[in-house]
């Protein structure tokens, strides 16, 4: 048997409410589903063979998916050997079940027909989360249902021989990239829909909705031809109290340059504001135009972002429902005073 130095760790989940995690631990097997795929051991050894099955019977899917997917497949029947050790995250006891990988890979419908693609394994020792470092939790979170361990190896390695492992820092560099990655990928997700679900004057509408979010009524202009100014936002109901905000909406992924906030400015009447809005950003010329008025402000794509985050639970159902969030408390890295 090699040292435990020497072992590949590997790391599997068991499903997305934990639903295999039964037959993980009672019947001493690790099982992936792709039930569709059916017995994979008359597959040549090869990715792109797995890929093309994989194609075969699941057609639809996004290029980007097959070879993650088969790279998944092909780890778990072929990468992984016998000897290995593997990292279970149960979602169930809430502990980190650490076991040895002791059998070829098996096609078996029982006892659960929707994991049937299976690997013996013997489990050696359990623990609580809490032993683990947050960087080594983040990286047993994978999204891939199979996967290699390699940041954190030495952890479970020294969790398995009974050692404590080096004490990882008290601020986990890991941590804040998490962090980051979760709330980029949030912000992006929310541009994206935006840009693909409101394009044109269906902006204009979500903008408006926004605005009436932060206290605003608003009028938004008919489709069609506007002389600049999509939307006019004021605060009393009749829409006579000043200040008055005349509200332009550009749909585009795309610069916006000098021109476009020089149309709005000479819609302004004496006393009236400016609001220039798009998913992209401001040419220089922009910026150093509005930077000039007192009266104008431009909100890009990415301030646009921070302003849904900051109402989305006074969304309605509606815009709710077209970009579906939920809230999700990440740990906050602090920098160093001194």
């Amino acid at each position: 048997m090699a040292g435990n130095a020497e072992r590949t760790i590997w790391g599997i989940h068991g499903g997305k409410s934990g639903d295999a995690d039964t037959l993980f631990l009672r019947h001493n097997v690790l099982a992936l589903g792709w039930t569709k795929m059916g017995d994979i051991s008359d597959l040549p050894a090869d990715r792109e063979a797995f890929k093309a099955r994989l194609l075969e019977v699941t057609p639809g899917h996004k290029p980007g998916f097959y070879p993650n997917a088969a790279g998944q497949i092909f780890r778990f029947i072929h990468e992984a050997k016998e000897g290995d050790l593997v990292v279970y995250p149960s979602k169930r006891d809430r502990l980190m079940h650490i076991g040895e990988i002791t059998g070829p890979y098996e096609y078996n419908t029982k006892p659960d027909s929707e994991y049937p693609q299976h690997r013996a394994v013997k489990w050696l020792k359990s623990f609580p989360r809490t032993k683990f470092s947050q960087g080594a939790l983040y990286e047993t979170g994978s999204a891939m249902s199979f996967f290699q361990i390699k940041n954190y190896a030495e952890e479970f390695l020294a969790a398995l021989s009974g050692e404590e492992p080096a004490p990882a820092p008290k601020e986990d560099d890991s941590v804040s990239y998490v962090a980051e990655d979760i709330e980029q990928n949030t912000r992006d997700f929310i541009l994206k829909t935006l840009a693909q679900e409101l394009k044109g004057h269906g902006l204009a509408d979500f903008v408006a909705h926004l605005l009436g979010t932060m206290g605003y009524r608003t009028r938004v202009s008919p489709p069609g031809p506007d002389g600049g100014v999509d939307i006019v936002a004021h605060k009393d109901e009749l829409g006579f109290v000043p200040p008055i905000v005349k509200v332009q909406v550009k749909s585009t992924e795309g610069n916006i340059g000098d021109p476009a906030v020089s149309q709005l400015i000479g819609t302004l009447q004496p006393g009236e504001y400016g609001l220039l809005v798009t998913l992209g950003s401001f040419t220089t010329p922009a910026l150093n135009n509005a930077r000039n008025k007192s009266n104008l402000r431009l909100i890009d794509g990415e301030e646009l972002v921070t302003l849904v985050l900051q109402h989305y639970e006074q969304f309605d159902s509606k815009y709710k429902g077209m970009m579906p969030l939920k809230r999700v408390y990440v740990p906050e890295v602090l920098e160093d005073s001194d």
